[in-house]
């Protein structure tokens, strides 16, 4: 891929959780390819193992290491092995997150809801709890466990992963909006926490992209957008959706020690406008 800026990331060590999903298998490449050295963790670890084959085989520095971001004990066992193969981490993307079918409504709206669909009121308690579970805990735990290695040094950031859900929950999906409004206020107390340790800590939002999690909500099967597709892109003044390449420049300025040195508690919208416009 075409890095989005000159920025050298040489002598890092970079810690992206959730590698194996489509996003963050984007930003690990990257990383590798700006010259850090990438540990790519996802539960999936037939995934992670074949991205860093991939990126040894273009030679770049990366291993793969399955992880639970919801397993403490995994994930120290994963820090230790981290440890011995890379060193202590300088860079930390907390990209584990997403929704479960048992946490979203059938309906936008209750009042349109027909016998037989899931409503409101069937929403499962233990799906609700497994998304935020994912969402917050999935960053929280994470970051006690490889921050650590920056507050020893007195230098490091993090990045979560946000959404367009923390500024307005959107319909259907109340506990992955619920729960990524906590990322986005997590990163800002983070960042305050911090601060005297010389860790930034910062958050991308992203715009609607394109992905096998929601792609039967915005497509039929023919291909055809489906209604919600049309009410994203009417809201969106670019129009369009977002590709995953387009948040690495954010992403690689963020993560900068130089570039965002005095950068710390934001928020950034990579959305096409989406967060900016009212409807009129």
């Amino acid at each position: 891929m075409n890095l989005p800026l000159n920025i050298d990331f040489t002598g890092k060590v970079a810690v992206v959780t959730g590698a194996g999903g489509v996003l963050c298998r984007i930003m690990a490449q990257a990383f590798a390819q700006a010259g850090a050295q990438v540990a790519a963790l996802d539960l999936n670890e037939e995934a992670v193992k074949k991205l860093a084959e991939e990126c040894r085989a273009e030679g770049y520095i990366c291993e793969g290491y399955q992880a639970n971001v919801l397993d403490r004990d995994m994930l120290e066992q994963v820090h230790e092995q981290i440890l011995k193969d890379l060193g202590p981490c300088d860079i930390l993307i907390n990209g584990a997150g997403g929704n479960n079918p048992r946490a979203t409504t059938d309906n936008e709206y209750q009042h349109e809801a027909s016998e037989g669909q899931k409503t409101f009121f069937d929403l499962d308690s233990d799906g609700v709890d497994f998304v935020f579970k994912l969402n917050f805990q999935g960053t929280l735990i994470p970051t006690q466990i490889f921050a650590k290695d920056m507050a020893e040094r007195k230098a490091g950031c993090i990045l979560n992963i946000s959404s367009m859900n923390a500024y307005t929950p959107l319909t259907k999906i109340p506990a992955y909006s619920a729960a990524k409004a906590g990322v986005s206020n997590f990163t800002q107390w983070l960042a305050t926490h911090f601060a005297g340790t010389g860790i930034r800590c910062n958050a991308i939002a992203p715009g609607f992209l394109v992905s096998n999690q929601n792609r039967g909500l915005l497509f039929h099967e023919d291909g055809a957008p489906t209604p919600r597709s049309h009410k994203i892109l009417n809201g969106t003044p670019m129009g369009r959706f977002v590709d995953g390449e387009e948040l690495l420049g954010g992403v690689f300025f963020l993560c900068d020690e130089k570039a965002a040195s005095a950068i710390t508690g934001v928020v950034l919208p990579i959305d096409a406008g989406f967060s900016a416009y009212s409807g009129v």
